[in-house]
């Protein structure tokens, strides 16, 4: 009997776990073929939610937990668990029912069908409209300036090969983002588009700083265009300056008397040159982080806790 693991990365979600679990457990009990473990790992959640998980497990041995020693982020944790799964496939999903559970058995019948990755694709969504247009203009922008493939308005909601987790464990990567290493390094996979859902219960913990990380991570992984922007604006700029001053000092010499060269052209071209060094300063910091955060190769996860494995 084949297995299927579902990971559900938690941090403060005491009102949607329980909940969500008997959804879950409903879903794949009509999967009659099938055996199951869903696998909540939590990230230091504030609230009860560990408790509530705890007792779960006890209630039920297919429910697993792994409780992190601390918050180890929206990126890294999610990944852990799915390398924790042993299922012959696994599924991800949030645990505020934003992905909606009974996309599951649509996966599942792709994944028969031979598809080792199935992704869900978010075609629309009851989230703020403002956050939904700016998603897909950032999806747009990247597609265009990355070299590898980019999956528009896919959040890793999906099931996964076990071969294809195989490939995520022996990554090896300290800050994986799941979304870019489906597209870069995946194998043929079935996109299923589906409407994303309000969260049930809970505030999320998604906040602009986290998105923005979450966004830079991809920039900087899968982009080289902020490195050649920088060497080809300087290189355009520094050229221009050069001409500027030599027109200064030729009209200065020709028309000594009537030709001010005045404070203002001064001004502005330290201000733009300055603004333009500040950026492009920046941005060029945002690669030496990631390669900075790739290079001391911390684990992903501290675990504190495990239940039921």
């Amino acid at each position: 009997m084949k297995k299927i693991s579902i990971v559900v990365p938690t941090f403060n979600e005491q009102e949607n776990v329980k909940p969500l679990s008997e959804e879950i457990i409903r879903v794949l009990d009509g999967l009659t073929d099938y055996c199951y473990e869903i696998i909540f790992i939590d990230n230091k959640s504030q609230d009860n939610t560990r408790a509530i998980i705890t007792d779960l497990c006890a209630e039920n041995p297919n429910i697993k937990a792994i409780f992190n020693a601390k918050n180890f982020g929206h990126i890294r944790s999610p990944y852990y668990g799915l390398c924790q799964a042993d299922g012959d496939c696994v599924i991800i999903m949030c645990a505020d029912f934003q992905d909606p559970v009974n996309m599951i058995p649509k996966f599942i019948a792709e994944w028969e069908a031979g598809y080792k990755i199935v992704c869900g694709i978010k075609t629309s969504s009851k989230e703020n409209s403002l956050v939904y247009r700016l998603r897909s203009c950032y999806y747009a922008a990247i597609k265009k300036m990355s070299n590898t493939e980019q999956i528009q308005h896919f959040t890793g909601f999906g099931l996964y090969d076990k071969d294809f987790i195989e490939v995520l464990r022996n990554l090896n990567d300290p800050s994986p983002l799941l979304r870019g290493i489906v597209a870069e390094l995946g194998y043929e996979r079935k996109d299923i588009p589906y409407r994303q859902e309000k969260r049930k219960a809970g505030k999320s913990s998604n906040n602009w700083y986290s998105l923005y990380d979450m966004a830079m991570l991809s920039f900087t992984s899968y982009t080289k265009v902020g490195l050649r922007l920088a060497t080809i604006i300087g290189f355009i700029f520094s050229a221009l300056s050069l001409l500027v001053a030599f027109s200064y000092v030729v009209l200065k010499l020709i028309f000594w008397d009537w030709f001010p060269a005045g404070m203002v052209p001064v001004l502005i071209g330290v201000f733009v040159l300055g603004s333009l060094q500040l950026f492009f300063i920046g941005l060029v910091g945002e690669y030496i982080m990631n390669i900075n955060t790739r290079v001391m190769n911390r684990p992903l996860v501290i675990e504190e806790k495990r239940i039921n494995f």
